[in-house]
C-alpha cells in the first residue's frame, strides 16, 4: 500500500499523473493496465493503481464501472483505455478530439 492506503505504488507514483482504479479478477483491468504501462513509459509519466474494493468510498463511487482511468485526479474514462486520447489528456488537451471535415 502507498501512503494514502489506496493501493500499490507504481514507478514514479510520487508524481503519478495517471491512476488506474481496478479490482481483483477483472480481465478488463488487466488489459487497461498493459495500456497504461505503455502510455506511461512512452510519455514518461508516473502512474499508480488502486483497488476500488480496498476503499469503501471508491467502491461506492465507481461500483462495477472499473477499470477507471484518472488523469491528474480527474476521471478520464472507464472500461477501456483509448491510448491516443490518454496521450492528448496528458499533453493538456483533455477533451479535444480532432475530426475531419472542417470541424
Amino acid at each position: 500500500m502507498d501512503e494514502d492506503g489506496a493501493g500499490p505504488a507504481e514507478p514514479g507514483a510520487g508524481s503519478a499523473r495517471i491512476t488506474l482504479l481496478t479490482r481483483v479478477g477483472c480481465h478488463l483491468c488487466d488489459t487497461a493496465r498493459a495500456a497504461i504501462v505503455r502510455v506511461a513509459e512512452q510519455e514518461r509519466v508516473g502512474w499508480r493503481e488502486a483497488d476500488v474494493d480496498a476503499d469503501p468510498r471508491l467502491a461506492d463511487e465507481f461500483g462495477d464501472r472499473v477499470p477507471v482511468i484518472l488523469v491528474d485526479g480527474q476521471e478520464h474514462g472507464y472500461w477501456r483505455v483509448e491510448e491516443d486520447r490518454l496521450r492528448r489528456a496528458l499533453a493538456g488537451r483533455r477533451w479535444s478530439l480532432r475530426f475531419g471535415g472542417g470541424r
